[in-house]
């Protein structure tokens, strides 16, 4: 019989705040963090949803601080907060039986950006030494690693905008198969960088309502037009349930299934009828031992893009049939954090099974389409369910699932 993996602990960077309360509230309230960007000053595309009040000064110290990326100090705090939000020690913890696995979907562009600009003006003294260690997508694993003394498996998933659902998926496979006591798993990303949004934007993919950024986000709502730039972390702390009920840990939820798989269909665009998502829906739901009626809400992966809500709709129809359970879209509030998106949407849907309730959909006012989802909208919706899954899909048909359940 396969161990149940348990969630004790989760720590939170993101436009909607630095704890689990702060996130918790605004998901309640239900309005969008978007808001005109000085990074993105004069660009097509200028306003984002960032993390506010973020001193990584006051947080990490001066030194560490100034040598590392941003994406990299998001998860350094929220790996810190996840671990204590667990009651765990890690001056105390056997370091060799300690993971981390952490997804990031690309590296950084504004750190490369300003020392390929250094090359083009033909000074490569200028370049400075910490430009891969600051910026490569593993820095972000290998810094969590170093800074809590987790001396067990420690790398980094990409699977674009599903790396942090794939993260927390193989984490709990290396504490199924014994490799590790204990994991932590999540996803950090900072993409607001000039040449991000200005790739995403000859796309067409970002919402162009420079007007009213607030209500740009809008998953699954007919008027969608694009998704919002946003960054952060989360860091979940996984454990066996026999081991965290041997030491008395707290246990938010059971990380029950996971299924992944590809689209094998377009490098951008989803399959249009959702095929890769029904698959990675089923593999999770039989991986956990479930039906599709014992599901109780979906955080959907919702970017509040044309192409790919509806493909997503399509999938849960499918998969469902007439009684899709009620859907949320943690993007209408936070934005698209890419790599780091489905991490945050896992502890998102953590909290969402401790609470009892599922959170609004922000901006959200009518669908269209074939597809009709029960979408929660305006207040949170009491619910007595005590099982959630989250979708995660991205770039080159990579799609994750995860179902979780109270524990």
């Amino acid at each position: 019989m396969r161990p149940e993996v348990a969630v004790t602990g989760l720590g939170l960077v993101t436009p909607a705040g630095h704890s689990a309360e702060e996130n918790w509230a605004a998901l309640c309230r239900g309005r969008s963090s978007a808001a005109p960007d000085p990074e993105l000053a004069g660009l097509p595309v200028d306003f984002s949803c960032r993390v506010r009040d973020f001193d990584a000064g006051s947080q990490l110290g001066r030194s560490p601080a100034r040598r590392l990326d941003r994406f990299i100090q998001f998860a350094l705090v929220a790996a810190r907060r996840a671990v204590a939000d667990a009651g765990l020690d890690h001056r105390t913890w056997h370091g060799d039986r300690v993971g981390v696995v952490l997804g990031v979907g690309s590296n950084s562009l504004s750190t490369y950006v300003t020392e390929f600009c250094h090359l083009a003006a033909g000074r490569p003294e200028r370049v400075s030494p910490l430009a891969l260690p600051r910026s490569v997508p593993s820095m972000a694993a290998g810094e969590v690693a170093i800074d809590l003394g987790a001396r067990g498996p420690s790398f980094t998933t990409s699977s674009a905008c599903a790396s942090g659902a794939t993260a927390i998926g193989v984490a709990r496979d290396l504490l199924r198969s014994g490799t590790c006591d204990i994991v932590l798993a999540g996803g950090s990303e900072s993409a607001r960088s000039r040449m991000t949004a200005t790739c995403f934007t000859r796309m067409r993919a970002l919402s162009r309502r420079r007007t009213d950024p607030a209500l740009a986000s809008r998953p699954f709502d007919a008027a969608r037009d694009g998704f919002v730039l946003g960054e952060g972390a989360a860091v979940l702390v996984l454990e066996r349930l026999s081991t965290a009920r041997a030491r008395r840990a707290p246990v938010l939820a059971l990380l029950r299934g996971y299924g992944a798989t590809a689209d094998a269909h377009h490098p951008v665009a989803p399959h249009p009828d959702g095929d890769g998502a029904v698959r990675a829906l089923a593999a999770a739901l039989a991986d956990a031992g479930c039906h599709p009626r014992d599901i109780g809400h979906v955080n959907a992966h919702g970017t509040s893009t044309p192409l790919n809500d509806a493909a997503e709709a399509a999938a849960l129809t499918r998969l469902f049939g007439g009684k899709v359970p009620p859907v949320t879209a943690s993007k209408g509030v936070i934005g698209h954090a890419l790599g780091a998106a489905g991490a945050i949407q896992a502890a998102y849907t953590v909290l969402a099974l401790r609470h009892g309730s599922v959170p609004p959909v922000a901006n959200f006012e009518g669908q269209d389409g074939d597809h009709k989802l029960d979408i929660v909208t305006g207040h949170p919706r009491p619910t007595g369910a005590d099982t959630g899954i989250t979708c995660s899909f991205g770039f080159g048909g990579q799609n994750a699932v995860l179902l979780f359940t109270a524990p």
